[in-house]
């Protein structure tokens, strides 16, 4: 999410709709000020696809919706809408709305050193308001790592740290599945600079 402009002007859920039609970039609205989102590096979105596909997968004719970044969730007890990455909702309120969902009972973002704090702090506060989300995915697009709030039978949120050799949990869709599944031909930073090392390093050889 891009920092908003000091003369954006400030929009009803009514006007951002119209608005953001013309625009080439998606936006959020929070307190009625519009954001422009971001640009993701290749592994962001090849991770939120492979995250896409894998739901979409489990659950096929389920009743439930698979929805990619493209896909607007209303922030409950607000007027606020955001672009999570991925999200599903298994709630009749949401069939036949073609401008946004209410009530999903999974998100997952994935993240980026631009976003991460936004995701983890104020993001996450807002998004735990709606009653019917249970999973909140915070994937890193930086090494093998998945964190997971789940809201439990009492109510309370709690976190689940995934790493290397794991098998994640989504209890809200009832979907396990190794952690490498997510990750699997994903190369990070830290191993291309050594590929390049080596690469420079037989290239003086």
């Amino acid at each position: 999410m891009v920092a908003v402009k000091d003369n954006s002007p400030r929009f009803t859920p009514e006007e951002y709709f119209i608005w953001e039609e013309q625009q080439l970039e998606r936006h959020e609205l929070i307190d009625g000020q519009v954001y422009a989102m971001s640009g993701g590096t290749i592994n962001h979105s090849e991770i939120a696809s492979r995250f896409n596909r894998l739901l979409g997968n489990h659950l096929e004719d389920s009743g439930c919706k698979t929805l990619n970044s493209d896909a607007r969730v209303k922030i409950l007890k607000t007027d606020d809408y955001s672009y999570p990455d991925v999200s599903v909702t298994c709630d009749a309120r949401d069939l036949g709305n073609i401008q946004y969902i209410a009530y999903p009972c999974l998100l997952v973002e994935v993240l980026s050193d631009s976003t991460e704090a936004y995701d983890r702090g104020e993001k996450f506060y807002r998004y735990r308001c709606n009653p019917i989300l249970q999973d909140y995915v915070l994937v890193s697009s930086r090494s093998i790592a998945i964190d997971i709030y789940h809201k439990n039978d009492t109510g309370e949120w709690v976190i689940v740290n995934y790493r290397a050799g794991d098998i994640v949990e989504l209890k809200s869709v009832d979907l396990s599945f190794p952690i490498e599944q997510v990750y699997r031909g994903i190369v990070f930073d830290r191993l291309r600079d050594l590929y390049q090392q080596v690469e420079r390093i037989e290239g003086v050889d």
